[in-house]
Order: structure tokens, then C-alpha cells, then sequence
């Protein structure tokens, strides 16, 4: 549990505030996110998920331990400064593929993108999550904060129970590399009205993919694997 006072306590304060201010207006834009996504301790946070969660190295072969020889501080100070100064430009990311599940010889594409990238897109959902999760319905449940298949399942049981007898179950063909960017950009601006996170979220769509040696930037989608990829794909 993040103490009150702590870089992560601070971190969730800020989340509680934007949802309630998000909650209570459903109609309300938010400027000066991008402030928010730089802030240190924010972005502390993100490292702290991102060095959590493990995960391979980007294209640059950088990896976390990499990243804490050279000084996460360095790094995270760094990170800053390029964000606020519109620097910041984010990598392709590496493309590898991973079996689908329940789908024998099926592949799905899993873009990984650098470890500095994964640390601004973690700020960046850290700080944009609340807002959208204000609007989403409580019977969705794919790729949300404290929400999973079991609670899914639970309320089919009720639904169930209550009378229902029919289950229509959807599966959208390369839904993640099919969103339309301006469309997906678009839904974002109803709550965003700071521009640099909208051209933010613009330079990772486009970032692209590294395969054989050549990048790939697609007409369409968002990279799957990226830590903001599940939350652009809800809104």
C-alpha cells in the first residue's frame, strides 16, 4: 500500500483527483496533462512498473539492468527533460512474435519498445487512465485497472440467474492494427485538450516496428505490447 506522502502515494492522489474531477463532468477537457506525465514522481512510478514487469529489451538492446548501471535518476532526468521540451522521440519497436492462445499455430505480432519508451508510456496511461476509465461502462472489463475474466464471469452469472439466455461473443480480426489514427485521436481530444499529449500519442502510433533490420510504420493500428497500446484501444 503507497504511503501518503510517498513518490507513489503522491502518484495516486493525482489519479483519485482526475478521476473524480473526470466523474463528475463528463464533458470536461483536460489541459496541461503532458506536465503531469513529466512530473518526477510520475515518472518514478513508471519505472518502478516497467522494472516490475520485467520484460526484453527494445532495439537498442538496452535492458533494465542496463538502464540501472547508467542511473535511473540520469535516465528518468533525462526522460524529463525531453518531454517537456518536445524533444522526445520515441524508437521502433521490436517485433516478435508469440503463439495465440487456444489457437494451435496461430501467431499474434508483439511490438516491444525501448525501455525509456516504455517508461514514458507508463506515465502517460498513469496519468490518462483515470480520466477515461471515468466514462467506461461498468460492464467492461478487458484490460482495466482491478477488473478481470472472473468478475466478467460473475456478472454472466447474474445476468443469467436474472433470466438472460443468449451470449454473443465477438472477436474483432486484428482489432489493435486496425484503429483509425484519427479517429482513436479524435475520441482522445473529448477529454485531452493539451496538444502535446495528443502529438505524443501520434509519435508512438507511428514509432513503428523494426523487422529484419527495416522499419515498418503502418497506415492503421497501434503497436500491441506498448504499455498505452490496451488503453488507447478502449477509448
Amino acid at each position: 500500500m503507497a504511503k501518503a506522502n510517498s513518490p507513489s502515494g503522491n502518484v495516486r492522489a493525482l489519479q483519485r483527483a482526475l478521476y473524480v474531477a473526470a466523474k463528475r463532468n463528463g464533458r470536461r477537457k483536460f489541459p496541461a496533462l503532458l506536465d503531469r506525465i513529466a512530473r518526477p514522481d510520475v515518472l518514478r512510478d513508471a519505472w518502478e512498473q516497467v522494472r516490475r514487469n520485467q520484460g526484453a529489451a527494445g532495439i537498442d538492446g538496452e535492458t533494465l539492468t542496463a538502464v540501472e548501471a547508467y542511473g535511473v535518476e540520469q535516465m528518468l532526468e533525462e526522460l524529463r527533460e525531453q518531454l517537456l521540451t518536445g524533444r522526445y522521440r520515441p524508437q521502433p519497436s521490436r517485433r516478435v512474435y508469440i503463439p495465440k492462445p487456444g489457437r494451435p499455430g496461430e501467431e499474434r505480432p508483439l511490438s516491444i519498445p525501448w525501455v525509456r519508451d516504455r517508461v514514458a508510456q507508463t506515465a502517460a496511461k498513469l496519468v490518462l487512465e483515470p480520466i477515461f476509465e471515468a466514462s467506461f461502462l461498468p460492464t467492461s472489463f478487458g484490460f482495466r485497472p482491478k477488473r478481470d475474466a472472473h468478475q466478467a464471469l460473475e456478472l454472466i452469472r447474474k445476468t443469467v440467474n436474472r433470466g438472460a439466455r443468449w451470449v454473443v461473443d465477438l472477436d474483432f480480426k486484428d482489432y489493435f492494427g486496425s484503429l483509425d489514427e484519427d479517429l482513436l485521436l479524435g475520441l482522445v481530444g473529448r477529454r485531452v485538450s493539451d496538444r502535446r499529449v495528443i502529438r505524443l500519442l501520434r509519435l508512438w502510433i507511428r514509432a513503428g516496428v523494426l523487422v529484419e533490420g527495416r522499419t515498418f510504420t503502418a497506415a492503421t493500428g497501434v503497436p500491441q505490447g506498448g504499455p498505452i497500446s490496451p488503453l488507447m484501444s478502449k477509448v
